[in-house]
């Protein structure tokens, strides 16, 4: 028996349309509206796993495609379309989830996006940003640029990361964290790399790693959630 409703649907973004999956778990607790990364759309298994895996733990998901990968195209979108999208894909989850604690992120590219719609314009109503890897750097060039916008959001934020993650030197991740205070969380993935997979030498596998991922954004979801209730 499925552990939540299933929607396809699709959201309007300027004059182009994308895809979009919502899923209901029985009674949930909050919803993460998830964008894809830049290499893989919202079909990815990492992503149908992520939805799948909070759908058992309550939390209902709304993932959906940016419009460069709906049009099968390699090159991401420019940043205002990705934010515009981020946006719009929100704003329908306020829509269809009437009621409940919204978080919004999702992978690497999509949840730099992300953040960067929330800092240019408060998403209404959002609990907290989730990051699943944020991609602070291109690979072997160190650089805090890409966290500059993360000074400007107020709400907050929680970061997924793997310690071998090439995008983000686990250092310098712990280091941002700290500049940005009390209003940001680090989750550290032991030996994780920037899609969340381990070495067989740690001894772990895949679905230990996702457990562990999606444990910890489960807390610190409900947790947020049960904050902004006081």
């Amino acid at each position: 028996m499925p552990v939540a409703e299933i929607e396809r649907l699709t959201i309007r973004v300027d004059d182009e349309s994308v895809d979009a999956i919502a899923q209901w778990p029985a009674g949930p607790l909050a919803c993460y509206v998830m964008a894809h990364g830049a290499g893989a759309g919202m079909e990815h298994p990492f992503m149908r796993d992520v939805a799948d895996g909070l759908a058992k733990r309550h939390i209902a998901t709304l993932r959906y495609q940016f419009p460069y990968m709906q049009r099968g195209s390699g090159r991401p979108d420019s940043p205002r379309i990705a934010q515009a999208t981020a946006r719009a894909a929100y704003l329908r989850a306020v829509e269809l989830f009437d009621g409940l604690a919204l978080f919004a992120g999702g992978k690497s590219f999509g949840g730099r996006m992300t953040s960067q719609a929330e800092a240019a314009d408060p998403l209404p109503g959002a609990k907290g940003i989730v990051f699943l890897g944020f991609p602070l750097q291109s690979p072997g060039k160190p650089s805090g640029q890409r966290a500059n916008h993360l000074h400007e959001i107020s709400i907050p934020m929680l970061f997924v990361q793997g310690t071998r993650d090439k995008l983000a030197e686990i250092g310098a991740i712990e280091e941002l964290v700290a500049k940005l205070g009390a209003i940001a969380t680090l989750k550290s993935i032991a030996d994780g790399d920037h899609s969340f997979h381990v070495p067989v030498r740690a001894g772990r596998k895949y679905g230990d790693v996702m457990n562990e991922m999606l444990d910890a954004m489960t807390d610190w979801l409900k947790s947020i959630a049960d904050a902004s209730k006081n």
